[in-house]
């Protein structure tokens, strides 16, 4: 007979998308994806208010031509339309402000990163020996 440990709080099960189709989930808070409707670029960000108010935010940078986001910055310097929040928003998971969050953040950009399909600032992203094995080694982000 042999003891084994195991937990149910790995890091794989963190880092899958723990979303769920609710009629409300603008309304909470977390990590959220932006895909531009022309060219496919995304971008990654977070949030500590609700998805809904930092989209309106988003979407004031764009019709104002305020270059304080780097998604409405791409979308002007690009030429391309911001679509609605419910064709370019993706809620990738619900969190709390905290480090969970800013890692859950980072992990994403990464990928998105390594992908070359991310429009936040590349100068941020490092490389990272963690997020390199889980993108590697797990189906489910392979196709992220």
């Amino acid at each position: 007979m042999k003891i084994e440990f195991t937990t149910k709080n790995n890091l794989i099960k963190i880092l899958r998308n723990n979303t769920t189709e609710e009629d409300n989930k603008y309304a909470r808070s977390g990590v959220y994806q932006l895909k531009c409707s022309t060219c496919g670029k995304i971008y990654v960000g977070q949030t500590g208010s609700t998805f809904s108010i930092r989209f309106r935010e988003q979407k004031h940078d764009f019709k104002y031509m305020s270059h304080k986001s780097r998604f409405a910055q791409h979308l002007l310097e690009e030429g391309h339309p911001l679509d609605t929040m419910e064709n370019i928003m993706e809620v990738i998971h619900f969190a709390k402000k905290g480090r969970m969050m800013d890692a859950l953040e980072k992990f994403h950009i990464y990928g998105a990163t390594r992908k070359g399909i991310q429009t936040n600032d590349r100068l941020t992203v490092q490389q990272n020996p963690i997020f390199e094995a889980i993108l590697r080694n797990n189906k489910h982000f392979r196709g992220q």
